[in-house]
């Protein structure tokens, strides 16, 4: 006898329908699943058979056929033995006739422990997302440690805690609680805040813009001078999470199983990894493609310190995330594309020792050092970063006063609206921020005002500053006049910008 159900599949970070069909037959006893199944699905059968089993169902022996449909597209994970399981039961006739429909209008997610319970699995919310993009009305079941998760997803989601329940509710002798999303959560952050950093008025302003405009940034100067601890206070003047920015996060953390009781994540990821990780772990990618650092940092802050001690193959691995925003894992059989729209923060000295150009302390560098130390971050990466800073070690003076530097409120307040002129002004264009201009938007939202053309000519032809630098100036400059509140890019804007791209003019970090 043959039974068709519906399940869903996780390819990156989207879903695509799949469908389960068991066929159990006469011959010999055999259970075999095809369809491009992975080691975690063949090594099913067991909890398959003893939660069937132990939930108080004798398991045909007979030759049982489960193919997973479309079969050329390569299936991973736990949550196909809900759907197994339910197939071998309806194909052995523990389903109602008259219950076939309803088997059919579902979609059927969970792994099954050995007394037949439910577990919860990872990437719940992106297949039920696709599911509701896809326009499909049909009605998901999924473990109830999954319900609040799959009820983000908008479409009806029914929690069962074991096999026995999800097949009572088939042939209607049992009702299953709808899923609720939880509440969110308000949670304090311990970034700490922008006026505890004493001085560096300069690096704060630029810090600001960065926030304001979605910049990269980098910050280069000896130990000590604050490069740590204004990276760490940075996302505290950033706003919240948008509805849409959040589902697009949640989603990432839903498919590594990084989801904190199953709520909408709100907070914009801060992602601090070591400078000992591998370019795969960074980037994304692996035997079994999942997301990396930088995709973790989705829609919020990627902070590399000591930049210049990751690997130089790490490095280069995020030319193409900085430029494109997502990251792309080919292998044989499949491609993924998993999003990177994060912004880079990266600390790092001006050579081994730290101090060169030190007012006081004495660089013990040879050059050959330096020139190595230096090399570690090519060209076309400071090249892709939008902000350049160097930081001056702190005076005792500064550092014995009390801080009067503005708070993170203040700051964010000004942050906050200065996006929100961006979203009014790319609201038809899908763009988000200034530093995700393409060639048109440049054209139209960054007219160079008059006596602008030869400066960037100037900066050009004499100080280096190469056609993807002028670009990130004028981003840069967009970005300050919001922050003024001006519609228009003024000159002054201009010079502005052009402040904090001072390493374009050498092939050599300049020290001070």
């Amino acid at each position: 006898m043959l039974s068709k159900l519906h399940t869903s599949g996780l390819r990156g970070i989207d879903g695509f329908n799949i469908r389960v069909e068991v066929d159990v037959a006469k011959g010999l006893p055999t259970y075999a699943v095809v369809g491009l199944p992975d080691a975690g699905i063949k090594e099913s059968k067991d909890r398959v058979v003893a939660a069937v089993r132990n939930s108080g169902f004798d398991f045909p022996v007979k030759k049982i056929t489960v193919n997973l449909a479309p079969a050329e597209v390569k299936k991973t994970g736990t949550h196909f033995d809900l759907p197994i399981a339910l197939g071998v039961l309806a194909a052995s006739g523990k389903v109602k006739k008259e219950a076939a429909a309803r088997l059919e209008t579902a979609v059927f997610i969970g792994e099954l422990a050995l007394d037949g319970a439910l577990r919860p699995v990872i990437g719940v919310l992106p297949m039920l997302l696709s599911l509701k993009q896809s326009g499909s009305r049909k009605i998901a079941i999924v473990p109830v440690e999954n319900s609040a998760e799959a009820a983000l997803s908008g479409l009806d989601c029914l929690a069962a805690g074991s096999l026995k329940e999800a097949l009572d509710w088939i042939n209607g002798a049992a009702e299953l609680s709808p899923c609720r999303p939880a509440e969110r959560e308000l949670r304090a952050t311990a970034l700490g805040d922008f006026s505890e950093v004493k001085n560096q008025a300069f690096a704060k302003r630029a810090l600001e813009i960065a926030a304001a405009g979605s910049h990269n940034v980098i910050m280069i100067g000896p130990p000590g001078t604050g490069k740590s601890m204004l990276a760490r206070r940075f996302a505290s003047i950033l706003p919240p999470l948008t509805d849409e920015e959040a589902l697009e996060v949640t989603k990432i953390y839903s498919v590594i199983g990084l989801i904190k009781s199953s709520r909408l994540i709100t907070e914009r990821p801060f992602r601090e990894p070591h400078h000992t990780i591998s370019d795969a772990a960074l980037i994304g990618g692996g035997t079994n493609p999942r997301p990396g650092e930088v995709s973790l940092a989705h829609n919020g802050v990627l902070f590399l310190d000591e930049f210049t001690e990751f690997s130089r193959p790490a490095i280069e691995s995020l030319r193409e995330p900085l430029e494109s925003w997502k990251v792309t894992v080919s292998r044989v059989k499949e491609t993924v594309v998993y999003p990177a729209r994060c912004l880079l923060v990266a600390a790092m000295n001006p050579c081994p020792c730290g101090y060169l150009g030190h007012d006081v302390r004495e660089c013990s560098c040879t050059p050959l050092q330096v020139h190595k130390y230096r090399a570690k971050v090519s060209g076309p990466i400071m090249d892709r970063i939008d902000l350049h800073l160097q930081l001056s070690p702190i005076k005792f003076a500064d550092w014995e006063a009390l801080p009067r530097g503005e708070t993170s409120r203040t700051v964010g307040e000004r942050v906050a609206a200065a996006m929100a002129a961006q979203r009014v002004r790319f609201k038809d264009s899908g763009i988000r921020a200034n530093a995700f201009m393409g060639v048109r938007e440049l054209r139209e939202h960054c007219r160079l005002p008059e006596g602008a053309a030869g400066l960037l000519e100037t900066a050009m032809n004499k100080l280096g500053f190469s056609a993807r630098s002028l670009d990130k100036i004028l981003k840069i400059s967009r970005t300050v006049a919001d922050l003024d509140g001006s519609p228009e890019v003024k000159k002054a804007h201009i010079i502005e910008a052009m402040q904090y791209r001072a390493l374009d003019k050498t092939t050599e970090l300049v020290a001070k």
